[in-house]
């Protein structure tokens, strides 16, 4: 975040800004929660298959609203959610460009707008070149990444993301936090490949595969369903190790939400064994992916904290080696 930072005992103050303003924070925090609704509507449509239900984009059968019957109602009603994100986002941009002080958090928040617009026309690719595999999966990583650029302008307007109290950050939760996020990003996009080449069930067992650990490589559907399911222990790992460091360093906003976010994990392979041994029902396959988009945020939200409570513990500096004089 920019801005001219102005010592204020031991917090971190913003000269110039305008005070903490509530509403804001509440309106992005709304915003944040219209985006997570919109994932799960966007997974209903994939695991519903009613991606091409509507053929043609921006309207609807020649309409604004057609009949809400069949695949139709997710596939228009994933419209209707989106239209609703795109214009939460535009009052957003418009509201913090023209109150906040800090150049940072209205760049940011531009970006956001500009992340919408082209999510919205990604989304009318889709539609119009029939669902392309790399348009899709490029429709579904721009869904995450969009979510993080509200989760930031959430955290940047609240009270902690303008006044805080630095504390060294001897336990490494910057770096455990930075990873997690990382990681669970990587197994998202991996994920999306898998979901939109339909490879969901190209290994149909759980939780062997064809009935061992190490299944036939020898087609790209099973090799990236399998690196999904590798990708998924990463995740718990590096999940652990965030919420290792978190207890370690005694600090309730981390320990509480790195708890949240190794239950969420658990839950998520919980939900993942599920898709497989149903046959990819559309209960546990949507909840699925909203859950890693949940997993995601919670990730980058610690990575946020940590990045503006936790400065970099001072380095131990080691006494001098005295070596002896050689007398003349």
């Amino acid at each position: 975040m920019s801005g001219r930072p102005g010592a204020v005992s031991t917090s971190t103050t913003f000269r110039g800004a305008p005070r903490f303003d509530p509403w804001r924070h509440r309106f992005a925090v709304t915003t944040v929660a219209a985006t997570l609704v919109l994932i799960f509507v966007g997974g209903l449509v994939t695991s519903t298959g009613s991606g091409l239900s509507v053929p043609d984009w921006p309207l609807s059968y020649g309409t604004l609203m057609p009949p809400m019957v069949g695949g139709v109602f997710y596939e228009h009603g994933h419209r209707m959610v989106a239209s609703l994100v795109g214009f939460l986002t535009l009052v957003l941009a418009v509201w913090t460009a023209r109150a906040e002080a800090r150049r940072g958090v209205r760049r940011l928040a531009w970006a956001a707008l500009a992340a919408v617009v082209i999510q919205g026309v990604l989304g009318g690719l889709t539609v119009i070149y029939l669902l392309p595999t790399l348009v899709s999966v490029a429709h579904a990583c721009l869904a995450q990444t969009f979510f993080c650029l509200v989760i930031a302008l959430s955290y940047v307007t609240s009270r902690e993301g303008r006044v805080a109290e630095p504390t060294p950050d001897v336990a490494g939760l910057r770096e455990a936090a930075m990873t997690a996020t990382a990681i669970v990003y990587v197994q998202l996009m991996i994920g999306a490949v898998m979901r939109h080449m339909g490879a969901g069930l190209a290994i149909p067992d759980f939780p062997l595969a064809f009935g061992g650990l190490l299944p036939p490589l020898a087609s790209t559907p099973v090799l990236v369903h399998f690196a999904h399911r590798l990708g998924a222990l990463v995740v718990l790992v590096a999940v652990t190790r965030l919420f290792l460091r978190a207890r370690r360093a005694g600090d309730p906003r981390f320990a509480r939400l790195a708890a949240a976010l190794l239950g969420l994990v658990l839950v998520q392979i919980g939900l993942g064994a599920a898709t497989v041994l149903t046959v990819k029902a559309v209960t546990p396959t949507t909840l699925h992916v909203a859950t890693g988009a949940a997993i995601l945020g919670g990730c980058w939200l610690a990575a946020l904290r940590a990045f503006r409570l936790l400065p970099p513990a001072p380095a131990v500096l080691e006494a001098p080696i005295s070596r002896p004089v050689p007398q003349s």
